[in-house]
């Protein structure tokens, strides 16, 4: 059975569906970006579902195969997942890297990201704050994975503005010249391109405990996504891989921060969530502009 949109928006459409059954509903080749958070692999369950470290790989590797087939052959996969440490342990799972492992039998890893959040709170506290044998774990990994090796990507989208010396050195000019580590420094060093190239770290803090999403659902008595990322990730990465009008795509929608970035950069989305409420939640990030289907 053909399923139907919760409400759709300007350039949007968000689903309450199992995402494996909606992604099986969507075209071969017809997706420039998956940009999705999965339900990490806790030690504690959380209410928005979650699998075991040991069960992962298996777990999404179906996901994954549906992924790869409604991709166009320039299209990305960014995967943000949180880390894991074993049950009982101060040791880390290595999950993360058996499914990239696992991934790169149908995609290329074309980079990976690090998500630092300074404002995450010192965890695991049994051996952060308790035996103080651990320090606080505050960095996600994105990974960026693709169908071919040239996916559809273009720095220039994302570049960050120039810091007070780079400022100085294109004013005053710079003497070309090979520094100490033997790399040549050269007149093109001076030409002003708009902004520097970001690094593949970034640094977001996740600080939100009031904005109007939170408002929104407290007044309509709707639970809230307690796994909210800001909107700074989709936003970068949206604006590196893809141009207006194309189709992102978040199969783990939770409260569709994904959606409503790519609403506001005039990207065509799709948002599937399998949990209602979360579903009525995340209608709020837009207004009244929505439409029911």
């Amino acid at each position: 059975m053909r399923l139907v949109p919760v409400y759709t928006t300007h350039f949007g459409k968000a689903y309450q569906a199992d995402a494996l059954e909606m992604l099986r509903q969507l075209a071969t080749d017809s997706v420039h970006l998956v940009f999705t958070s999965p339900p990490y692999p806790l030690r504690r369950k959380k209410a928005y579902g979650n699998v075991t470290a040991d069960e992962y790989v298996d777990w999404f590797w179906p996901f994954a195969q549906e992924i790869h087939r409604v991709l166009r052959p320039d299209g990305s996969m960014v995967l943000e997942l949180g880390g894991a440490w074993n049950p009982g342990s101060g040791t880390r799972s290595l999950f993360q890297y058996e499914l990239v492992l696992r991934l790169g039998a149908i995609f290329h890893l074309a980079q990976e990201f690090y998500w630092y959040n300074p404002s995450r709170l010192p965890t695991p506290a049994e051996w952060v704050t308790i035996r103080r044998t651990r320090v606080k774990d505050a960095v996600n990994m994105l990974w960026w994975l693709s169908k071919t090796t040239e996916p559809q990507a273009d720095n220039r989208r994302v570049l960050k503005p120039y810091s007070r010396s780079m400022k100085r050195l294109l004013r005053d000019g710079y003497e070309p010249a090979m520094r100490p580590s033997q790399h040549a420094i050269s007149e093109h060093f001076q030409r002003d391109n708009g902004g520097a190239i970001p690094p593949n770290l970034l640094e977001v803090p996740n600080t939100r405990s009031q904005d109007e999403y939170l408002r929104l659902c407290r007044n309509a008595g709707l639970p809230i996504h307690p796994a909210r990322f800001p909107r700074a990730l989709p936003e970068f990465f949206i604006r590196f891989l893809t141009q207006p009008r194309e189709l992102v795509v978040d199969p783990f929608a939770g409260s569709n921060v994904t959606g409503e970035v790519a609403e506001k950069l005039e990207r065509r989305w799709i948002s599937i969530e399998i949990n209602g409420d979360y579903v009525a939640g995340s209608r709020l990030r837009f207004g009244p502009d929505t439409a029911a289907a």
